[in-house]
């Protein structure tokens, strides 16, 4: 459901153009919901992996790391670099420069990683800003598509809230994000995209995250979790009782949970849709079929659910982390805890 927030062109789906009167007859609701869980279905059972038969990727196991604390954060990330750097040697070798490119972008000095693995499509997580300074950290979760070869894409969203934070803060305040590619992303066209079987395999990646930051930050460090189309899924998967302030969706196909109750946790809840973003036209239902469930169910947006929903303008579905929107303004504001200053939809 849509890579993490970036500039790439999503397909957008045809427009249906409603009666004179504005109101579907219930009639052609029910076909049109039928037609739509029906091409759910088809692309969770025969859309054909993308991508996959594209060879392994050789690399390195992830560097061994002492027990992460604010004393061997810096190691960390020096280890981390250099595992990097062997990453992109051995993809360079083996005749895939874009990767190797990668790598070495990630392996540069101004980088630090938390943990990296340039095995298969990769996993990293990077920080931005003072982990065991920060008062306040955002935690941004990414959709389908996101991988070692894309994560340019998604360190541009990451670095885009850092800055706006940042500018935004007030004096004395210090801020961390945090960019989590610690599972692997489904991809747009795939035949997991549609179900929660990525999400549950990273749930309990990212509730080690979350226990890990609240030992690298200082105590009363305000943790939120910004997620994105289906990194909102995996999010869904992991909310139940998680140490975390905030939980944002944006772009979001749905969570798994029929509303905020549904998914037993005590942050607060928020979400939101730009008008521009085709993920509005993705069927909100959820059905079991054979061995897994296919869909989300309840729309994060509807009053239904009942997340506070804030204002993403026109935001298209790789738009919410662009510099000047609303989305991203109020993104920094859910991080910093001003929830008053939120604009709402």
């Amino acid at each position: 459901m849509g890579q993490a927030p970036t500039h790439t062109t999503d397909p957008q789906p045809p427009t249906v153009n409603p009666p004179h009167d504005g109101h579907p007859h219930p009639a052609t609701r029910r076909t049109r919901r039928r037609a739509l869980l029906s091409a759910l279905l088809t692309a969770a059972i025969v859309v054909p992996l993308a991508g996959a038969a594209r060879p392994e990727i050789p690399a390195p196991p992830p560097a061994a790391l002492a027990p992460l604390s604010p004393a061997t954060l810096h190691t960390a990330y020096e280890s981390n670099r250099a595992n990097a750097i062997e990453a992109a040697h051995m993809a360079a070798t083996h005749g895939d420069q874009h990767r190797a490119a990668a790598d070495r972008a990630l392996a540069a000095p101004s980088r630090h990683l938390l943990s990296f693995d340039g095995r298969g499509g990769g996993l990293a997580t990077e920080v931005l800003g003072d982990l065991p300074h920060a008062d306040h950290v955002a935690v941004l979760v990414p959709g389908s598509d996101t991988s070692i070869d894309t994560y340019a894409r998604f360190h541009r969203a990451a670095a885009a809230l850092y800055e706006d934070l940042t500018h935004r803060a007030p004096s004395g305040t210090r801020v961390a994000v945090v960019a989590w590619l610690g599972y692997r992303p489904p991809g747009t066209v795939s035949t997991t995209v549609t179900t929660p079987s990525r999400a549950e395999h990273a749930a309990p990646h990212l509730r080690a995250l979350i226990r890990q930051l609240h030992t690298l930050t200082p105590a009363g460090a305000r943790i939120s979790l910004l997620c994105h189309s289906y990194g909102s899924v995996v999010c869904g998967r992991t909310a139940a009782g998680l140490d975390v302030d905030d939980i944002a969706l944006v772009g979001s196909p749905g969570t798994g949970a029929d509303s905020v109750a549904g998914l037993h946790t005590p942050a607060r809840v928020w979400a939101a849709r730009g008008s521009g973003d085709w993920v509005a036209h993705v069927p909100h239902v959820r059905a079991d079929l054979l061995v897994t469930t296919v869909g989300f169910g309840t729309d994060p947006v509807s009053g239904a659910f009942g997340a506070r929903v804030f204002d993403a303008a026109d935001a298209d579905h790789s738009g919410y982390f662009d510099p000047g929107s609303a989305s991203l303004a109020n993104l920094a504001r859910i991080t910093l805890g001003e929830t008053s200053e939120v604009t709402r939809a």
